[in-house]
């Protein structure tokens, strides 16, 4: 680079002329009396969030290779992580009273405690499945 010749950079002049001078509000049809907000006003009743459907989830009671145990299984989740599997799996083992785990992507709660996690699969927005015995 040669060290007599630099660039402006203060912006330069300002522009002579605004483009968008001419333009006037003639032929334009009035504006509503009224527009309406797209969001409900501050004072409206709050309503819950429309339940989401995330989908059919599988619930199944296990005693094979268990020692004669039942344990309650979920599976088929699509489309959540681990740590939100864990978390399903905490609430249900405190509502139930039971242990439990996660295991090769489902939810292993200890006894027959299917109604009480279909209520919370319910809750969490999952279409919970009675399936199989």
């Amino acid at each position: 680079m040669s060290a007599g010749k630099t660039i402006p950079t203060d912006g330069g002049a300002p522009l002579a002329q605004n483009p968008f001078g001419g333009l006037s509000g003639a032929g334009l049809p009035p504006a509503p009396a009224t527009v309406r907000s797209p969001r409900p006003a501050a004072n409206a009743p709050d309503r819950p969030p429309a339940a989401r459907n995330r989908g059919r989830v599988d619930i199944t009671r296990q005693t094979a290779g268990r020692g004669g145990k039942t344990v309650t299984v979920v599976s088929g989740f699509v489309g959540i992580g681990l740590p939100e599997k864990e978390q399903l799996a905490k609430k249900m083992q405190k509502s139930c009273g039971a242990g439990g785990t996660v295991k090769d992507g489902c939810i292993e709660i200890q006894g027959d405690k299917r109604d009480s996690v279909a209520k919370i699969l319910t809750e969490a927005g999952f279409r919970p499945v009675l399936a199989g015995g």
